[in-house]
């Protein structure tokens, strides 16, 4: 872990009550692009003009940032063993799996793989499935998050 283990933030959700009027402000008023549009899971990813993170709308979850690792399993792991907590153990997403864990301050943090690969889209963002081509400059990035079902700890 020379260099840390959480890579980037990959990207950060916002809650909207539904992706068309999410769309409405982030794309059609503030002038981000559409990366991609899942609604089999509620969510849609926008671009950042200077960043490969991503917004990512999402009727499901809170605001709260993704954090890439290169395993979430093995992320999850080094965390509880450091004095940290696994709040959801480490599950499956289209493109890789995910984790939530809390640092030992109460800190919550999302852990996201993308081990499977990218969405794919289509000309309008419409996911068409997971490409596992190594993404180029030119490629769509991905949402990695789907719905935890889980309960944030106290405050």
């Amino acid at each position: 872990m020379s260099n840390g283990l959480l890579r980037k933030v990959d990207a950060v959700t916002f809650k909207v009550p539904d992706l068309d009027a999410g769309l409405a402000f982030y794309a059609g008023r503030l002038g981000h692009a559409l990366n991609w549009r899942n609604d089999e899971i509620g969510q849609a990813g926008l671009s950042l003009p200077d960043s490969d993170t991503e917004i990512v709308l999402t009727t499901q979850l809170g605001y709260e940032p993704n954090w890439l690792v290169g395993s979430a399993d093995a992320a999850a792991r080094e965390i509880a063993d450091a004095g940290g907590a696994v709040l959801a153990d480490p599950f499956d997403i289209p493109v890789g799996r995910v984790a939530v864990v809390s640092d030992p301050f109460g800190n919550v943090l999302v852990l996201v793989d993308l081990t499977k690969g990218r969405y794919a889209t289509d000309d309008d963002g419409g996911v068409t499935g997971v490409s596992h081509r190594a993404r180029s400059n030119a490629a769509r990035p991905t949402g990695p998050v789907i719905a935890t079902g889980r309960k944030r700890p106290a405050s």
